[in-house]
């Protein structure tokens, strides 16, 4: 962030201008060890580093893209009752889905959140992160952690909320989540803000789209 505010403070001296902002943005690589087999690989996370100089108040921001899959709870009772009931095999429904988590930096004095912190709470608020090594052990491995943690995109967005709001090194945030459906036609979006930083009254007509990750 200083490397940041250093350009950042050029620019405004070179062109005279009252206010100012720069984004970084950058894929970080994470080692990360399978659920089983004892394998490990790099996670690639889409991080974005933001300063921005408004009003002669300067604010850091850090936005990461964390990608998830998301068993619905609905569609696994569902199966269940199949199974059980009707003595029919039946599969429930999940996908991949993504958080855009934007915080304000508010470390001050303390300790600062640096990217593999950030990624930490995502994984503690929502433990289904998607994978990187995967045996046969790993799979079913990772369709148990999917039956024990099946949710909806509104509770994805509180559970992540909950975390964030916990942790003393962040100010005002926001979270877009999107599980991108196996089942609909269309995907399920939820947002939540804390503060006012980002409660703005209009979203980028495009910010959905950004949200697919192809790996």
């Amino acid at each position: 962030y200083q490397v940041i505010e250093h350009a950042l403070d050029a620019y405004k001296s070179d062109l005279d201008s009252f206010d100012a902002r720069i984004q970084m943005r950058f894929s970080f690589p994470m080692k990360v060890k399978s659920l089983r087999s004892d394998l490990e690989g790099y996670q690639y996370y889409d991080i974005a580093l933001e300063v921005v100089d408004q009003g002669g108040v300067r604010k850091r921001f850090m936005h990461l893209d964390y990608v998830y899959s998301s068993t619905c709870p609905c569609s696994l009772e569902l199966s269940e009752h199949a199974r059980q009931v009707r003595g029919q095999l039946a599969t429930p429904h999940s996908q991949r889905s993504v958080a855009r988590i934007s915080v304000e930096l508010a470390c001050g004095n303390r300790e600062c959140l640096w990217f593999e912190d950030l990624v930490e709470l995502c994984r503690d608020a929502v433990p289904t992160e998607t994978q990187v090594m995967v045996k046969r052990e790993d799979e079913q491995a990772f369709a148990e952690l999917n039956a024990a943690n099946p949710i909806f995109v509104e509770d994805a967005a509180r559970s992540f909320f909950e975390h964030l709001k916990k942790d003393g090194r962040i100010g005002d945030f926001r979270i877009v989540a999107s599980h991108q459906e196996s089942l609909h036609s269309h995907d399920a979006i939820s947002v939540l803000t804390e503060g006012p930083t980002f409660s703005g009254e209009s979203l980028d007509p495009r910010l959905f789209d950004t949200l697919i990750h192809r790996g």
